[in-house]
């Protein structure tokens, strides 16, 4: 089935086949956030109970067919993720509604607001998109719904001010007040054996006999009731989002040089590579998981799973046929009644996955009813969701396939540790020498590190000239490149704490091949790849451009200019702002005169700042500033790799020059001077 665009009040029939489904949540505004949500409706159009409000805090229905997966990743950068299991619907719900909330300003902020259907493969199904968005800070994108026992799907795109909580209480949701959400701390506070109350008996002050509870010999009056009352639990759903925590990790202080190394945890001595290394790379990640429950839940929402308690096994063996096949992992999660299952074949070092041998694990699942195969390799797509293996679909009606990547697994051990709310020391501890080993290169799980084996080839075509867009061999060294900068922003989310989006055309956004072809273009017209990264509350978008031809790579952010003031004031507060930036920073002043701009070093800059304004009569409105750095030439490696050029130099650049800049704010207005009239006192 093509993807279907929808216009607002459009439906469509879902296929028959369709079991599963993700349903996606987009925006393009990176500095505000979407949360998504699902709510299932009975005949009446209301919800049966809170069971059935899926959200950020309540993340499954009680059934299990509804799932909220959470924030992920992209080239297009954020979006929101639900899983509808559309075969264990319950039949006494008549309709899924899909929703949308903002926990500061409102979705006319955001820009263009997408959602998507996509199938248990990654393709897309059908999209509606809207940009009707105003001062709403809830919104209904569309509605999942039975018809003449079909599944249909109908774009909506009704808004509501009242946020997530008068939304869900307008589908029926018991929505509590929003009151702090942690758990006391201290067992101090906690009641271990509730007392029973007694039964009214139509006597006393409060409907119960004193006779019946003093002991003998003791008046009512002379007890002095020392337990505190049993506190009453909230009835209702609570909206606000719980405060994540953070365990300190363990400090040492004691040994006597640099020399003495910590013991691991997960020790790098005696790793080999191949089957060795993958199977001691995955057996740490899965105990890990066991050990740490935020993190399993954090890596396998990615997935498709459900919150509930994880249990890893490794190397379990199916029959198929006469012969074996045992994957490396199963993950088992628990929900209630529910069971999910997911096979993982993981790949380490240079290691691919085959079709066949995905296309076995499906058969495998599907036979046992398991829910998901899952592949786990160094190979980052160029986009969310893509799978680096093309299967039979015809496999994927009963189970889906998902891809990770080690990438993905240490931005989100980075993520988890760094912001995710771990409060337990020991767990923190766990995942911290997890994190330490996957980092090592014995682990073989590495980030990014390899353009892929048509490397020098191209390199060498690109610096003689004679590269041309439609060699094949560019293709794939054009996607090596788009992964390369999507795991950059990886790198940049888990290090800063804030959603860093990898800025693409919207053309080219959701389709794979104008995006390979883009960066093709630019590489045999210009020698170039280019990437643009958007860092929250940063004063500009940072820039990465690397040149073949010239073996350069360059780092550049633009700033807008003070729109008050001489250009001479202008230039003197941003060289006021690179007082410790480097000496051999470009520093462009772009002005809306004809002689457009001027371009100094920041050592020129400082001794004589007027050379930035010499000759122009137009007004300086804005800085460009950049930075070149050598470029590593060779296809993989740490050290001298065009890989670990590109990383250092944004990562680099990005501490140096863009992190202390600030944009202008213009100062309050003054007071009047003007005198005021004093006022008599009034007579009488």
């Amino acid at each position: 089935m093509e993807d279907q665009f929808l216009s607002k009040g459009q439906n469509i029939e879902l296929p028959d086949e369709l079991e599963q489904i993700d349903i996606v949540i987009t925006w393009d505004n990176p500095e505000f956030g979407v949360d998504a949500s699902a709510l299932l409706l009975g005949a009446d159009g209301k919800v049966r109970s809170d069971a059935d409000f899926v959200f950020y805090n309540q993340q499954e229905s009680a059934d299990g067919s509804v799932r909220y997966l959470g924030r992920r990743e992209a080239e297009s950068g954020s979006h929101e993720r639900l899983l509808v299991h559309l075969a264990t619907v319950p039949d006494q719900v008549d309709a899924i509604a899909l929703v949308g909330s903002v926990d500061s300003g409102s979705f006319g902020d955001l820009g263009k607001l997408a959602l998507q259907l996509v199938d248990s493969g990654g393709s897309p199904i059908a999209e509606y998109v809207t940009a009707d968005a105003s001062t709403e800070t809830a919104f209904v994108f569309g509605q999942v719904y039975r018809r003449n026992g079909k599944w249909k799907l109908r774009a909506i795109g009704q808004g509501w001010a009242s946020g997530l909580a008068g939304l869900a209480e307008d589908f029926g949701v018991d929505v509590s007040e929003d009151a702090p959400s942690e758990e006391p701390e201290s067992p101090e506070l906690e009641t271990p054996h509730p007392i029973s109350e007694p039964e009214p008996s139509g006597t006393g002050s409060s409907g119960t006999a004193p006779s019946d509870i003093a002991p003998s010999g003791i008046a009512p009056s002379d007890i002095e009731l020392t337990t505190p009352p049993k506190p009453v639990r909230q009835r209702g759903v609570r909206t606000a989002k719980p405060v994540p925590k953070k365990a300190p990790l363990p400090e040492f202080k004691h040994a006597e040089s640099e020399a003495w190394q910590r013991a691991r945890l997960f020790s790098v001595i005696g790793v080999g590579t191949g089957e060795e290394q993958e199977r001691r790379t995955t057996s740490a990640l899965v105990s890990t998981m066991q050990a740490v429950p935020l993190f399993a839940r954090a890596v396998s929402s990615r997935v498709g799973a459900p919150a509930g308690s994880f249990e890893g096994y490794v190397e379990v063996p199916y029959v198929k046929g006469e012969s074996r096949v045992i994957p490396d992992a199963v993950w088992r999660i628990a929900r209630g009644s529910r069971l999910w299952t997911g096979l993982l074949e993981a790949k380490t070092g240079a290691g691919t996955h085959t079709r066949e041998q995905l296309e076995n694990y499906l058969d495998v699942a599907k036979k046992n009813k398991y829910d998901v195969v899952i592949s786990l390799s160094n190979d980052l797509p160029a986009g969310a969701g893509e799978l680096p293996v093309e299967v039979d679909k015809r496999k994927l009606t009963k189970v889906a396939l998902r891809h990770l990547s080690w990438a993905e697994v240490i931005h989100e051990a980075r993520m988890v540790l760094s912001h995710g709310g771990i409060d337990n020391p020991l767990q923190g501890w766990i995942l911290s020498e997890f994190l330490r080993y996957i980092e090592h290169p014995k682990s073989g799980a590495e980030e990014f590190v390899d353009m892929g084996r048509h490397w020098v080839s191209i390199r060498d075509s690109v610096s003689a000239g004679t590269l041309r867009s439609g060699d094949p061999k560019a293709a794939a060294v054009a996607q090596s490149w788009i992964a390369l900068a999507r795991n950059l922003a990886l790198r940049f989310t888990a290090d800063l704490g804030v959603v860093v989006k990898h800025v693409l055309p919207r053309r080219v956004v959701n389709d794979a091949e104008a995006r390979t072809a883009l960066t093709v273009n630019e590489l045999a017209n210009d020698g170039t790849f280019s990437a643009t990264l958007r860092i929250p509350d940063a004063a500009g978008e940072l820039r990465v451009t690397a040149d073949l031809r010239t073996n350069k790579v360059s780092c550049s952010t633009t700033v807008s200019a003070p729109d008050e003031g001489t250009a001479g004031k202008r230039v003197t507060w941003a060289l006021r702002q690179l007082k410790n930036a480097p000496e051999d920073l470009l520093v462009e002043a772009l002005f809306t005169g004809p002689a457009s701009s001027t371009c100094e070093t920041l050592t020129s800059a400082r001794a004589t700042p007027r050379l930035l304004t010499d000759g122009q009569g137009g007004q300086l409105s804005s800085f460009v500033l950049t930075q070149s750095f050598a470029l590593g030439s060779k296809r993989s490696g740490t050290a001298a790799s065009f890989i670990s050029s590109v990383t250092s130099s944004a990562e680099m650049f990005y501490s140096e020059v863009v992190q202390p800049l600030r944009e202008w704010v213009p100062a309050a207005p003054k007071a009047s001077d003007f005198p005021r009239e004093e006022q008599a006192d009034d007579e009488d």
